[in-house]
């Protein structure tokens, strides 16, 4: 199997990084340089900008906004886009919920959602996770009940991240008690500005509010809504996971922390010497940097893999690809706190809607909190240890 880029390819990655380089705004790309989160508006702002090039969904299809690029292209983008670094499209919308509908929905669900979806009109947030079912996503309890025109949803979501900003959650409700778990599940989108819907935040560890509980009471949602058949959104939520792990994987931003990694360390001095090159600080970054290049290379063979897979089908692969990434990211984390030690003390919690980092050594007080927050990133998506399980029945065949 090759590997390598074609010319057309290489010509392609030039017109992509020249367009990330004049378009991105000086004052988001700062800010992701730095560490801290983009905010809404900077989101919105960069969407819209990518949607009037015709690149918010690269990877749709053509009739829904899609670039019909190749898969090696659509790696390339998403290479380019974190190596920027610039914001990814909101993955909740774009990534997860979009293709859902475009896959199982109807032509009314595809034509009210889709180029919403691609132009940031509608923030998507998602549903899924709940106090007694996270890892084991099938033991959820929200229900929804048939009536009439309506189903009446009562339960609680929570880990949702960005529910403050959203329009619209896609959701997994339990529309059939008295069958397996997997098969009495629904996929339900539910309008955020419905009666009955309550968002409460949760402070994480850094002060900051990313994530929150939703609670549903008696909460009234068109039958309109369901996408795909009834009980059958267990099958719509495996797709939308595969989807999910696979840009996990963030390949880009482990190259682009890396290399921020580099230059710190090349100021940084243990006495005179600058810590890049101390041996064993050198061992480490060397290691990961292999790390990361293996799992490059095993991307690169999903990329090339995906033209023969069965559409709507994720390759298992992904679950791979989520374990490195995730490991690979946090990794890149603990070389950034190390190269920034003491520095990383002071830590001003990121204020919503503040168009500018504050002043001062911002590379270094983003540190800890990214750190921190980081170690989420092997339990979200399915946690790794799940994810070995699917490697062994699907690939192994244990």
């Amino acid at each position: 199997m090759d590997l390598r880029f074609t010319d057309e390819e290489l010509a392609f990655r030039d017109e992509v990084r020249e367009f990330f380089r004049t378009a991105l705004p000086d004052s988001i790309r700062r800010k992701m340089i730095e560490g801290h989160h983009p905010s809404k508006d900077d989101l919105v702002t960069w969407s819209r900008i990518l949607n009037t090039k015709g690149w918010a969904v690269p990877h749709w299809p053509v009739e829904w906004g899609g670039t019909g690029w190749s898969p090696v292209k659509q790696y390339i983008f998403r290479d380019e886009l974190q190596q920027a670094p610039a914001p990814e499209p909101l993955a909740f919308g774009v990534s997860m919920v979009g293709p859902v509908i475009y896959t199982f929905g109807n032509e009314d669900q595809k034509r009210r959602f889709l180029p919403r979806i691609a132009n940031l009109d509608d923030w998507w947030c998602q549903g899924f996770s709940e106090p007694g079912a996270g890892s084991d996503l099938a033991s959820l309890k929200t229900t929804a009940k048939r009536d009439g025109e309506y189903y009446i949803v009562n339960g609680q979501k929570t880990w949702t991240t960005l529910a403050q900003h959203a329009d619209w959650i896609f959701c997994l409700v339990r529309t059939d008690s008295t069958v397996k778990k997997q098969e009495g599940i629904s996929f339900l989108l539910i309008d955020m500005k419905t009666s009955g819907i309550t968002v409460r935040p949760i402070q994480t560890i850094d002060g900051g509010h990313e994530v929150n509980e939703v609670f549903f009471d008696d909460v009234r949602v068109p039958v309109e809504n369901l996408v795909g058949q009834e009980n059958k959104g267990w099958d719509y939520a495996k797709f939308l996971l595969g989807n999910e792990r696979v840009g996990i994987a963030r390949i880009g931003i482990s190259k682009a922390r890396l290399k921020r990694v580099r230059e710190l360390a090349s100021l940084e001095r243990i006495g005179d010497v600058p810590l890049i090159d101390i041996p064993r600080f050198r061992e480490k970054l060397a290691a990961v940097e292999v790390e990361l290049k293996a799992l490059e290379m095993t991307q690169l063979r999903v990329v090339a893999a995906e033209s023969r897979r069965e559409k709507g089908k994720p390759d298992p692969a992904s679950s791979i690809l989520k374990i490195k990434g995730s490991e690979i990211q946090q990794a890149t984390t603990e070389l950034l706190m190390e190269v920034v030690g003491p520095f990383a003390m002071p830590y001003h919690p990121e204020e919503e809607g503040r168009n500018e980092p504050t002043d001062g050594p911002d590379w270094a007080s983003t540190a800890a909190p990214t750190y921190f927050n980081w170690r989420k990133i092997s339990i979200y998506g399915g946690s790794n240890e799940i994810q070995k399980n699917i490697i062994a029945k699907a690939i192994l065949g244990f």
